[in-house]
């Protein structure tokens, strides 16, 4: 059994600076204004717009990531579906004997266990005894979409997520927030955090729980547009 960390992956260029100017471009269409566009933009009038409520106007634009967490994560990711489209590894066609997955299943490590080694062995066991009843399941002729009903939560699962910058802002400021769980602010976090200081426009009005541990932040790997890491 593999145990890893939650990470996500973010291709650079889906980070273009260039979309506050073209959504900026699409919202003067309403006010029919955009003789006023200059070359350097007009941020304030974003901010006016998203402040007034009128966030329809960032649907156009969208960003596309992927993380790599545990399936009960995903299950409240993709519960977000306006403006939301998802592709997530399957446990009906993965078949985690296969050489192609170290013949193991990989779980995401639970850091909140980390400081009780009496709760952190007892999810290690119940990991290990999912893991064997599940090969013991295949080795008796059952097919992975059957077997997988006794994989744990905590199995690892990769998601490709893209959402528009409007449902961006909902999913932050919903998974961001001290109520959310604790391994959902483990990777909203710094993603807010990053959106924060790349796109300031559209994310810096979104409040997150400060009191959560940086130490515990997953890193989020900048890749190509094909989430191979960049060197």
């Amino acid at each position: 059994m593999i145990i890893q960390n939650p990470q996500v992956l973010l291709p650079q260029s889906e980070l273009d600076p260039r979309v506050i100017s073209k959504l900026e471009r699409y919202a003067r269409v309403c006010y029919k204004s955009e003789g006023q566009m200059t070359e350097q933009g007009d941020p304030d009038f974003l901010k006016r717009i998203i402040k007034s409520g009128h966030e329809s106007i960032i649907e156009h634009e969208k960003i596309t990531l992927m993380f790599i967490i545990d399936r009960g994560i995903s299950h409240e990711i993709v519960r977000h579906r306006a403006g939301a489209a998802y592709s997530q590894e399957s446990t009906r066609y993965c078949n985690y004997s296969k050489d192609k997955f170290s013949n193991e299943i990989s779980v995401i490590d639970p850091y909140f266990f980390r400081d009780d080694p009496q709760a952190y062995k007892l999810w290690m066991d119940s990991c290990q005894t999912a893991e064997s009843s599940y090969m013991n399941l295949l080795k008796a002729g059952r097919s992975p979409q059957e077997a997988r009903s006794v994989l744990p939560n905590s199995l690892k699962t990769e998601i490709v997520v893209s959402y528009n910058m409007r449902e961006w802002r909902h999913f932050l400021r919903l998974r961001c927030d001290k109520a959310a769980h604790p391994q959902m602010r483990q990777v909203g976090i710094p993603i807010l955090l990053l959106f924060r200081e790349k796109i300031p426009v559209l994310f810096a009005d979104v409040e997150y729980d400060s009191n959560f541990s940086a130490e515990h932040y997953a890193p989020i790997i900048m890749t190509d547009d094909n989430f191979i890491p960049l060197k």
